[in-house]
């Protein structure tokens, strides 16, 4: 054998080797809350560390916002102060987001749902209409099905009932996979964080510097355990079915110009067809977070909604 075979060789072990150090590393890191917020605050709960943000007068009909997968509390920015004029608006960093806690493990629907319920009784909150986009939307409707004197009503903004609505193309799969996955985790360079976001908007939206923070601050297993939770979650039972057994009041929001879900009509028909009533928007000029997008219809449709109307 040559001596630049042996040396090749041996940078291929070495590699291989730092691969499955760092593979080793970055699933184990965890972090603790932190406020990263204006006027946000950190709820120190019985299953994890919650950051929290209340807007408007508590003696408003609350109103309670749940973000999306690799996002935080900012995702609301722009509704935030529509619907604090009347409304008493709380906005949640689930955990292993935002300002919340990092912990090893925790990140499957229904255990979001149960912090998010310790933290609105923590703040005294019942009888909510609760908003959740994409990931939240799988939260919310785990936390109308743990505990129905806490959601009065549900608004899921794009997210689809089941896994049927597309997946991960191959490159962004390469995210998730072991040893690869979290060699790229810590490789990340923001405009390669960017160009994953731009899926989340209408083609051409111009992602904001916050939202690539609101991934940087993430771990690798917050990162790579939320989404198997979700898929995990829909595969049990789909969600329509599930508010169908709740009960509560449903409105479901799509973009038309969806990215990552495949065929938006055709979930917001399957949410009408199983939900009594069920009240559904597709919603122009705006891709998988018409909250961010057209935040002024949004914050109008739930306003109405959480008023019956």
């Amino acid at each position: 054998m040559g001596r630049r075979v042996k040396i090749g060789i041996g940078l291929l072990v070495a590699l291989l080797a730092l691969l499955l150090l760092n593979a080793l590393i970055t699933s184990g890191e965890t972090e603790g809350a932190a406020v990263t917020e204006p006027g946000g605050r950190i709820l120190r709960l019985a299953d994890g560390d919650l950051q929290v943000v209340e807007h408007g007068p508590r003696s408003g009909s609350p109103i309670v916002l749940i973000h999306c997968f690799t996002c935080a509390i900012n995702w609301w920015d722009g509704m935030m102060p529509l619907l604090q004029r009347r409304h008493r608006v709380i906005a949640v960093d689930l955990l292993g987001h935002g300002g919340s806690e990092k912990p090893g493990s925790g990140y499957t629907p229904p255990h979001q749902a149960k912090l998010v319920a310790e933290a609105l009784e923590r703040l005294q909150v019942s009888h909510a209409t609760v908003v959740g986009h994409s990931l939240g939307g799988s939260v919310s409707v785990a936390l109308a099905e743990q505990d129905p004197e806490l959601v009065e009503r549900v608004a899921i903004v794009d997210m689809p009932p089941d896994n049927s609505y597309g997946g991960l193309g191959f490159i962004a799969g390469l995210a998730f996979q072991p040893v690869i996955g979290p060699a790229l985790w810590r490789i990340k360079p923001d405009f390669s964080i960017r160009k994953g976001l731009a899926v989340a908007f209408a083609p051409g939206y111009d992602v904001p510097d916050a939202f690539v923070e609101d991934v940087k601050r993430m771990t690798y297993t917050s990162y790579d355990e939320s989404p198997s939770g979700v898929d995990d979650y829909l595969g049990e039972e789909p969600l329509d079915r599930r508010m169908a057994a709740a009960g509560q009041p449903l409105m479901v929001l799509m973009g038309a110009e969806e990215q990552i879900v495949d065929d938006p009509q055709r979930a917001l028909d399957q949410y009408k067809r199983a939900v009594p009533g069920a009240e559904t928007h597709l919603i122009a000029g705006a891709g998988h977070s018409p909250n961010v997008e057209r935040p002024a219809l949004v914050a109008k449709l739930v306003d109405r909604f959480s008023a019956g109307g």
